[in-house]
This record gives structure tokens, C-alpha cells and sequence, in this order.
């Protein structure tokens, strides 16, 4: 699976974030970046991807959005979010990142329409079930494996086999990850 880095964004907290030209990936995310509330963040929230393709499908429902405005650090085109999966790690330009936890909405993201939060995300993602046609719409944070620089354009690859993916057993809210795609 590859795809590219459409954009990648910092903020001083909250949302939207903007536009960098190019950004350091760190353990902590991304230099510069900050967070409204002291519970984003840290290694395994380090980074938040959003394929453009879920913001695509969230502005056909009718919701104002744009790389950047679900707050999330990196912005990926090309990349099926209902193939991605806890563990997986993929090389993003010069860095490494590995997929922890699936972002859990909150009502801050209501300042593009109400009903955003039940369009991203529902009673299936929060068990771990990855056969939510929501899956994967309200981002992936992941943590920093291998820091390095990244910048709109790189290649997203990913480089951990399939059959590695069952070794992180939360979600957002620390639910248990019931069913991984390609685990027996």
C-alpha cells in the first residue's frame, strides 16, 4: 500500500491546522505542533493521518472541511483507510511512524456541522471493528518509530507485513481491539 503526503499541518493548538511547507517528526509529533488540551499528544498520539479520500466523503455528506480542519498532522491521498490497521508501520519521507489508536471525535469538531461526530465514527469503531463503514474516517494516530523529515509530495509506504498488525490491542478510548483484517 502506498500513497503521498497531500499536506502536512501544525497548529498552536486546536483547529484547523496549516500548512507547512515541511515539518521535523519527533517521539513527540511533529516540532511546532501544539495541542489545545493536555490528553492529545504524547507517543502514541504523537501524529494524527487523515486520508483525503475520508475528508472527500465527509464533504459529500455536507460537512465544511479541508486538509487540515480534523486537526490531523499529516494529510495522505491514496491510502484505503479501511485497509489500515493498529501496528501497521509506513515510511513518510525521511520518518517512520506506526499506527496506534483510532482518534476518537470530540464535540470541537461540531464547528463544521452537528452530526459529524456520529459520521465519523461509530459503535463498531469503538469495538475495534474494522468492517465500520466509518472505519478509519476520524484519523489514525500513530507514534514516531524513526524521526525524520517529511513534506507534501513524499511517498506514504507501508513497510510492516500484514500478519504483524494484532500487536496493539487499543482503540481511542482504550477499547479492546476485537478483529484485525488478516489475523486468523
Amino acid at each position: 500500500m502506498t500513497g503521498t503526503v497531500l499536506q502536512v499541518s501544525t497548529s498552536r493548538g486546536g483547529i484547523p491546522k496549516r500548512a507547512l511547507l515541511s515539518a521535523e517528526l519527533t517521539a513527540a509529533g511533529i516540532v511546532g505542533d501544539a495541542w489545545r488540551y493536555p490528553f492529545h499528544g504524547g507517543p502514541k498520539k504523537a501524529i494524527l493521518l487523515v486520508t483525503s479520500e475520508g475528508i472527500e466523503e465527509l464533504v459529500a455528506q455536507g460537512f465544511k472541511l479541508f486538509a487540515g480542519a480534523l486537526g490531523e498532522n499529516l494529510t495522505t491521498r491514496g491510502l484505503d483507510r479501511r485497509t489500515m490497521y493498529f501496528g501497521q508501520r509506513f515510511r513518510v519521507g525521511h520518518a517512520t511512524i506506526e499506527l496506534t489508536l483510532m482518534r476518537t471525535p470530540c464535540a470541537t469538531l461540531d464547528v463544521y456541522g452537528g452530526g459529524i461526530q456520529a459520521a465519523m465514527y461509530d459503535a463498531l469503531v469503538q469495538a475495534g471493528d474494522p468492517a465500520s463503514p466509518v472505519w478509519g474516517l476520524s484519523g489514525f494516530y500513530a507514534s514516531v518509530i524513526e524521526p525524520g523529515t517529511v513534506s507534501p509530495g513524499n511517498e506514504v509506504a507501508l513497510i510492516t507485513p500484514p500478519s504483524r498488525v494484532a500487536d496493539v490491542d487499543t482503540i481511542g478510548s482504550a477499547a479492546p481491539l476485537r478483529h484485525v483484517r488478516g489475523s486468523a
